[in-house]
């Protein structure tokens, strides 16, 4: 049966407790459509390409990581940001997205499906004060080495890392924050983790991993984050007796 959709979004405002959690952009419902929502279609990014098959779909609303109204970002409704809002408004279309709260839910979110894919054990966040806080550790069943873990982490994602630094220890006790957070490396390093795994790298990444002995893996924005909208799509079909589509629009970034 069909949900209301405010009914939906209060549902997923408490479920990822969205209102606790302070984020670059808004959280929940973006884009108003349709009253009654049916056919979900869920996916990484709201991209045009998302949207095209959203509306191939005859979706009733798109779940996403990354939705659109990112502070510091130009307020004028032209070009790509127009062409993406013209096509979900033309055809009744919900926009729901969840940046953070989907980075940290403890079950549904980013970081604990990577732990999940990779057979890790979740430990939880560094910070259990701090709703907000993207980094979590855990620990692998046996120590394995810098290849072996490299290898795995190829093996799971599908894809080559886009940077790699290793170290001379093996790895047994992981920290992680999946997409852009490469910044807390210097915080993982300081918990004794052996490695650290986010998606991407920036210069500095790479000297702070070196100097402070740490092994360090980027496997992919994009690719480690594939799995929160996923897993929450696959929650709401349980939950609802929705129709939802998870539909994966890759990017190498």
């Amino acid at each position: 049966m069909p949900i209301n959709r405010n009914e939906l979004q209060n549902y997923l405002n408490k479920l990822l407790n969205s209102e606790q959690i302070k984020d670059y952009c808004p959280n929940g419902l973006q884009v108003e459509g349709k009253s009654e929502i049916q056919k979900v279609v869920s996916g990484v990014t709201a991209c045009q390409a998302l949207v095209d098959r959203a509306v191939d779909e005859k979706a009733d609303a798109i779940l996403v990581h990354h939705g659109y109204f990112w502070k510091g970002e130009p307020a004028e409704i032209v070009g790509m940001k127009k062409r993406r809002l013209q096509q979900l408004l033309k055809h009744d279309i919900n926009l729901f997205a969840y940046h953070l709260p989907l980075d940290v839910h403890p079950e549904l979110g980013n970081n604990a499906q990577l732990a999940q894919l990779m057979g890790w054990e979740f430990d939880g966040p560094v910070d259990a004060y701090d709703p907000a806080c993207p980094l979590v550790t855990g620990h692998l069943a046996k120590a394995v080495s810098c290849d072996e873990f490299a290898n795995e982490l190829e093996q799971r994602l599908e894809r080559s890392l886009v940077c790699r630094v290793d170290s001379l220890n093996k790895i047994k006790k992981v920290a992680w924050c999946t997409g852009g957070g490469q910044g807390f490396i210097d915080r993982a390093a300081q918990l004794g983790v052996d490695a650290f795994i986010t998606g991407e790298v920036s210069e500095p990444t790479i000297h702070s991993a070196r100097e402070q002995g740490i092994a360090f893996f980027a496997a992919g924005h994009h690719a480690t984050e594939r799995y929160g909208a996923k897993a929450l799509g696959e929650h709401l079909a349980r939950q609802f007796e929705l129709d939802v589509k998870f539909i994966d629009i890759d990017s190498p970034a």
